[in-house]
């Protein structure tokens, strides 16, 4: 209610709730009302009827369907300024003082008279599902439903279709409910969409990320140090190798017994405090290392564990059987203000010096972060942070140094390295192969085919091999925290289905478990 001018938040909600018996009732009857009506249709009428835009967006085009900037205004604790703007001049605070320069007998009509027109109404958004190539494929669904998959399996010459390479990857979605015709619609659509087009976008560091207005470069974080990826008109490259340089110097200072803990004994252990992409993605990158023979060898002698959820279950878990004199803690916080690691950080920090004393946090505890100010209040010298960029999404941040650090303290950072030119060499794959030789792709144009066409929500993640036993939580992430909006990059509704429920397990487990329900549901048939 606005006639409560200052008061706090609650008593104005009381009084909404109180409307009917307000006592200034006549006031918001006959003067605010027609105001909010029409702010309120104005807001309905621009989701409603948002402005068309092409289908390749720009990062500085304005988000059709957003709420106008009053109406935003209404929704924040300053409720009571946003509609200043269409009252007659001379209102100024919506106090009692305010209020003195309305008449008690004031018509709505006399109001509504002076107010602004209304908004003309805006052609309706054009999405990739009104072209004719996303139409051709909803009518190719008819065809496929009157296929078994099991008379598709017996062409031996759609298998060379199905069955795609780059050095030693292998896919193979023969068994998936494609023809070959369905392969060509689909690349039909991705055409359509300017799909090549985009991804050159993203390696030249256009801001793909409207919502926060950033470049979209994790792939630089693996970049060789002779490629250039230029965001906002630098090279980033050589900032990131900066950093793995650092990197590399500290995990060899560490593992050699150079830096050694405050006590003087050499540091063996590491603790990553981390959650989301600070977590998944290194803990799968270390549970699929750790038995690879060559891996395997480099850590003879040392641990990594990680620490992410607040129960302190799990803080008990990782600290059990660990020396605070041979352990090394990350804190992995960009802002260094994610809530549930500082509270992990400063659980783990009383555990270190009450055993060390304060001036252990020194040695003991280092920090990825871009928050230098926080990390040197926390205790931790910021020469000994290493940083990385507002172009990295947390999900994808497992090549920065959110997953590197702990990588190449575990196993060394030629091991670490590795894995960065095995990332490379797949975008480089997704940069630069033809789209029916892209593996990236076709993945991504199959689960379009599934989940838009045939209606199939979920993807099960079935690893055989134990090593890869946290593939699955990594790229429920990785896939399941990009694709899963309703709307598009421009805030429309979608008309369609858009992201993958995917979960799994590793298969012999999942073969005694979840498998009856695949196999047999109704909805498999």
């Amino acid at each position: 209610c606005l006639h409560t001018g200052n008061s706090p938040e609650p008593t104005r909600t009381a009084c909404r709730r109180e409307f009917p018996v307000c006592k200034h009732q006549r006031i918001i009857r006959s003067i605010l009302l027609p105001y909010i009506s029409m702010s309120a249709s104005t807001a309905l009428g621009a989701q409603a009827r948002t402005v068309a835009r092409p289908m390749t967006a720009t990062a500085n085009q304005p988000r059709a369907g957003a709420r106008p900037v009053a109406l935003k205004a209404a929704r924040s604790s300053s409720a009571k300024n946003a509609f200043l703007g269409s009252f007659p001049k001379g209102s100024k605070k919506m106090g009692t003082s305010a209020r003195s320069k309305f008449s008690v007998r004031a018509s709505a009509t006399e109001d509504a008279e002076a107010a602004p027109p209304p908004a003309a109404a805006a052609p309706e958004p054009v999405f990739i599902s009104d072209t004719p190539e996303w139409k051709a494929l909803a009518a190719h669904v008819h065809d496929i439903d009157q296929t078994h998959l099991k008379d598709l399996l017996r062409d031996e010459k759609r298998f060379e279709k199905c069955v795609m390479e780059h050095n030693g990857i292998y896919v193979d979605f023969a068994r998936q409910r494609v023809t070959e015709e369905t392969l060509d619609l689909l690349e039909a659509l991705a055409e359509r969409a300017g799909l090549q087009e985009k991804i050159a976008a993203m390696f030249g560091g256009k801001h793909l990320n409207s919502t926060e207005d950033r470049a979209v470069l994790h792939a630089a974080l693996r970049a060789p140090a002779t490629e250039k990826i230029i965001a906002d008109g630098e090279d980033v490259v050589p900032e990131v190798h900066d950093v793995l340089d650092k990197i590399k110097n500290f995990s060899n200072m560490v593992r050699g017994g150079e830096w050694k803990g405050v006590t003087g004994k050499p540091l063996t252990d590491v603790v990553a405090i981390g959650i989301g992409g600070s977590f998944l993605g290194p803990l799968f990158c270390h549970t699929a290392l750790k038995t690879a023979p060559e891996a395997a060898a480099c850590a003879r002698g040392r641990q990594l564990r990680f620490l992410a959820n607040v129960d302190p279950i799990d803080v008990a878990r990782s600290l059990n059987g660990l020396d605070p004199e041979t352990t090394m803690v990350i804190v992995v916080s960009k802002t260094f203000t994610t809530a549930e690691t500082m509270l992990n950080a400063r659980t783990v920090r009383k555990w270190i010096t009450s055993a060390l004393g304060k001036e252990a946090v020194a040695k003991h505890m280092v920090a990825v972060s871009t928050n230098l100010k926080l990390v040197e209040e926390f205790g931790i010298d910021p020469e000994n942070a290493f940083a990385f960029w507002d172009w990295v999404g947390g999900r994808y941040s497992v090549t920065s140094a959110v997953g590197i650090l702990p990588l190449a303290l575990q196993y060394g950072f030629g091991q670490a390295e590795q894995f960065l030119n095995g990332a490379w060499d797949m975008d480089k794959n997704f940069r630069d192969a033809p789209l029916r030789e892209n593996l990236p792709v076709m993945l991504g144009l199959l689960s379009v085919w599934n989940v838009s066409f045939l209606d199939l929500p979920a993807r099960a993640i079935l690893p055989y091999c134990q090593a890869l036993a946290k593939l699955a939580p990594h790229i429920q992430q990785v896939s399941m925290e990009s694709n899963g909006k309703g709307v598009d990059i421009h805030g429309n509704r979608l008309p369609f289905n858009t992201g993958e429920i995917d979960f799994g397990e590793p298969g012999t487990n999942g073969q005694h478990s979840f498998y009856q329900l695949i196999h047999q549901d109704r909805r498999g048939q």
